[in-house]
């Protein structure tokens, strides 16, 4: 008798417990929604698809919003609040503006729902997980791709995104960390334009008008790095210039065969997607992360030489993505 009462509090804590998980099954899966900067680009329908595997596989309810452009952060800000009207049980997000998305990052986790932050970072203490490129380190690999060259003088041109998306200043931060002390670089230019393919062309172009000696071109995301691409191949400049491009793109990968792009820092945006989705069900199911360590994904350089690989071939082909519903 008395080895049953000492069994009592064990046997009403398991009873407790299936309880608890009966009640979260019969209320069905947990409904996520992923928020990132923009939906037309490769790089997020990559990350897309990912998300949609592991939606599959974790059975959660996945709705995606994404902004036309990646400048409208209070497009985002938005999304956050509808998600919250939901009363989604977690959102995924990208932000576009590291202080001008906080608050509303901030009011979704007040309100109970946990937040998993993707690719690009935000002001806010309140995030469960942090997940994508060591946006520092890619700007230094990005320093060595632009430092891998025969030129005895090398004068860098930058078009750089939104002076807000923390991951765009962050590459340009490693980028300098690498270039800075080396003799042989003799100037760096950058200008900062809305993550569109033409004014990252345009601006690519004026750089190199006003600044002739540039012999290296840097984008520092998908349309940015197809715009700066762009500009060496329509002006003629292959050979002359050699642009350096982030992310993959077909005609990235097309001028790089032509000699117009020297380098693709190629990120894995797959991967952001699909752990996105996982470590917002692990955080619903009560685990914990380090938010001061980043859960970090694959970043690589391919060049003209090592881009048939079978292990760059697979990071410069992404998985087809699934657009927004």
């Amino acid at each position: 008798m008395r080895s049953i009462k000492r069994l009592a509090p064990l046997l009403a804590l398991l009873l407790c417990l299936a309880g608890c998980s009966a009640a979260r099954q019969s209320s069905g899966p947990y409904n996520v929604y992923l928020i990132p900067k923009s939906s037309a680009t490769e790089f997020w329908k990559s990350v897309f698809a990912g998300a949609n595997a592991a939606k599959s596989e974790y059975n959660v309810n996945l709705t995606i919003l994404a902004p036309e452009t990646e400048e409208e952060y209070e497009v985002q800000n938005e999304y956050i609040r509808q998600a919250v009207e939901a009363k989604a049980d977690a959102i995924i997000f990208s932000a576009i503006s590291y202080t001008g998305n906080a608050a509303a990052v901030d009011e979704a986790v007040a309100a109970g729902i946990r937040v998993v932050m993707i690719d690009c970072d935000v002001n806010s203490d309140g995030v469960s997980a942090r997940i994508g490129t060591d946006n520092v380190a890619a700007g230094r690999m990005t320093g060595e791709a632009v430092l891998d060259t025969a030129e005895e003088q090398i004068v860098v041109g930058i078009v750089n995104c939104f002076a807000e998306t923390q991951n765009c200043q962050e590459r340009e931060r490693g980028l300098r960390e690498a270039l800075r002390g080396n003799a042989r670089v003799k100037g760096v230019y950058a200008v900062n334009v809305s993550t569109d393919e033409n004014e990252a062309k345009d601006a690519a172009a004026k750089l190199l008008q006003d600044h002739p000696e540039i012999n290296v071109l840097v984008g520092f995301n998908e349309p940015l790095a197809v715009g700066v691409s762009r500009a060496v191949d329509e002006l003629g400049l292959t050979g002359q210039v050699r642009a350096i491009s982030f992310d993959t793109n077909m005609r990235c990968i097309e001028l790089m065969q032509t000699g117009a792009v020297g380098a693709l820092i190629v990120q894995n945006p797959y991967a952001m997607g699909y752990l996105g989705v996982e470590k917002a069900w692990q955080v619903l199911q009560g685990e914990k992360f380090d938010t001061s360590v980043l859960i970090d994904t694959t970043t690589t350089i391919v060049t003209k030489e090592n881009m048939f690989t079978m292990e760059n071939q697979k990071a410069i082909f992404s998985f087809g993505g699934v657009s927004p519903q």
